[in-house]
């Protein structure tokens, strides 16, 4: 048998021999042949690295991260430790030491170091026995009054009693307004913190309740749940109930003439209400001026008070008619010293209808002009002649001053004017004592008039 056999042909030819395998074994790439036909040279890479290699035990990791722990904790007492971190551990939000200032009342006044202002709390808060002042108490804040600008506080530890006995539907109570929200007011009745609708602060609409806070109002309980913590007192209720007794009260000694004092609740555009206290009365737009009034608002707002006369008396429909102009002086009074029957005097319309034209001749004081008065010639149409706003001459016809009325007439009055007008642009007359204009002289002739035969003069009769 030879020593090289001959190979079989069906048998795969062997690979060439290679870099043994291992770590040492280099990949492999072939060359790439360039456009131009070259090969590119082959790229030599750095032998991989084996990174099961590099990754580190668990168990020892965590063996080792143990002892190097205990070896820094060696000479420290556990106990002493956490001691330690609570001891310097910073106060809870809203936490602070504050020093007493002032007592008034059932309030405490407290200094805040680091505060933007002074709190308030209750005195409650220290069972019965009021702090010493400069005294240092710990307190908690629970918000701020941005109205009075102070801090809401309560007392760290203190005992809140409070006794839910002592409230009770319809049981009229005394709240202290603590603080505003959306709904209404927060409130304070014995120590129990309550709210108030908005709706039931007033007898009208509240447009700034922040106006209420820390005051002290008196109100009705309406609705008790203790187990809900839960209290609701109304102010508006006790009003109401307050404005029924007044009601009852008012219409036993209301008169017609008597002088009232009273605060305008609504105006329209017929004229206001006024509250006058048990009852609310109408001032018709009529009977707030004696001179035109276009619109109440221009003469009074809401919440002005006024005097008023009371006019008319309606008990069965609890109606009131009010008057403001009739407290003030009239203008009729002596009317008489002022316009007379047959002075020319200047009026301006204020309204026209079918029958005539009335014209202002005072602030106050209107007359009537009618249809037949308006022009010399036939009227269809008032509004043809004079227009509102107009101002025009009238003739004082009439004065009826016991019953307001004036009587006035247009047409005489453009007479009057237009001959006084007329009589101002004619010549003026000689007044008797004036002294008369010479006589012109008479003209010298010096040529012989013309006329008989020749130049002789012809005698009558010859």
């Amino acid at each position: 048998m030879s020593e090289n056999p001959t190979p079989d042909p069906n048998q795969p030819a062997p690979a060439p021999p290679g870099p043994p395998a291992g770590k040492d074994r280099k990949p492999f790439r072939p060359r790439r042949e360039r456009p131009g036909g070259k090969a590119d040279k082959p790229a030599v890479f750095e032998p991989l690295e084996d990174l099961s290699q590099r990754l580190p035990n668990v168990r020892e990791l965590n063996a080792q991260i143990e002892d190097e722990l205990k070896s820094a904790m060696e000479g420290f007492d556990e106990g002493e430790l956490f001691t330690d971190a609570k001891s310097k551990a910073p106060a809870p939000p809203g936490q602070k030491k504050g020093r007493v200032v002032a007592i008034h009342g059932e309030d405490v006044f407290v200094d805040v170091p680091g505060g933007r202002a002074q709190g308030v709390m209750s005195l409650q808060q220290f069972e019965g026995k009021p702090p010493a002042i400069g005294s240092e108490v710990d307190v908690d804040i629970e918000g701020y009054d941005g109205a009075n600008g102070l801090l809401l506080l309560t007392r760290r530890g203190a005992v809140q009693v409070v006794d839910w006995s002592s409230v009770a539907p319809g049981l009229v109570v005394e709240a202290r307004v603590t603080a505003t929200n959306k709904g209404g007011l927060s409130v304070e009745v014995n120590g129990i913190r309550g709210f108030m609708p908005i709706s039931q602060i007033d007898l009208y609409r509240v447009e700034q309740p922040e106006q209420f806070v820390n005051q002290r109002l008196r109100c009705v309980v309406t609705e008790v749940k203790p187990e809900e913590k839960n209290l609701v007192v109304s102010r508006r209720t006790l009003l109401e109930r307050e404005r029924e007794e007044q009601r009852a009260k008012f219409w036993a000694e209301i008169e017609e003439g008597q002088t009232r004092t009273g605060v305008v609740r609504s105006i329209r555009d017929f004229g206001v209400f006024v509250d006058i206290g048990g009852a609310d009365g109408l001032v018709p737009i009529s009977e707030m001026s004696w001179a035109r009034v276009n619109h109440p608002k221009d003469l009074v707002t809401e919440g002005q008070s006024v005097q008023v006369k009371v006019l008319r008396l309606d008990p069965e429909n609890r109606k009131v008619t009010l008057s403001l102009r009739a407290l003030a002086a009239s203008p009729w009074d002596d009317l008489e010293t002022r316009v007379m029957p047959g002075a020319i005097i200047q009026g301006k319309v204020t309204r026209i209808a079918d029958f005539g034209a009335f014209v202002e001749v005072e602030p106050g004081i209107e007359g009537l002009v009618h249809i037949s008065e308006v022009a010399s010639t036939h009227v269809r149409r008032v509004r043809d002649h004079v227009t509102e706003g107009q101002v025009v001459p009238v003739k004082v016809l009439q004065v009826d001053q016991e019953n307001r009325r004036i009587s006035l007439s247009i047409r005489e009055g453009m007479i009057k004017a237009e001959s006084e007008a007329a009589s101002a642009e004619e010549p003026k007359e000689e007044s008797p004592g004036s002294p008369a204009e010479a006589p012109a002289k008479p003209r010298t002739r010096t040529v012989p008039l013309r006329g008989g035969v020749g130049n002789e003069l012809r005698v009558p009769g010859t």
